[in-house]
């Protein structure tokens, strides 16, 4: 099969940009922005399985690397972090949230 999928990548400073940048100018990818690609991927079974094990054979992983990878899936939009996991977001407390003292719901009674 083959899928359309973006990959956002975060590989530290010391990570294997060449091992994924060769991985992916084989694969025809389009750069859409810092760290982030566009790319047809062809795959046998599972597209996440396949995906993660060409990448683990083409890239040196280290504790600081960090793959998520968007796809389509039955008609619906998914995203997934190959390797890695979130983080705390760096634009975390610029937004204008007001502090609250007490919480507060709508409670209809029946």
């Amino acid at each position: 099969m083959k899928k359309f999928i973006w990959l956002s990548y975060d590989l530290g400073i010391n990570g294997d940009y060449e091992g994924l940048y060769s991985w992916l100018d084989d694969r025809d990818a389009q750069e859409c922005g810092d760290s982030v690609a566009y790319l047809p991927f062809s795959y046998d079974g599972d597209l996440v399985e396949s995906l993660k094990a060409e990448l683990r054979s083409a890239v040196s992983m280290n504790k600081r690397t960090r793959i998520y990878a968007v796809y389509k899936d039955d008609g619906r939009l998914k995203g997934r972090f190959m390797f890695g996991g979130r983080r705390r977001a760096p634009w975390e407390g610029y937004g204008a949230h007001e502090e609250q003292d007490e919480d507060e719901a709508d409670v209809h009674a029946s």
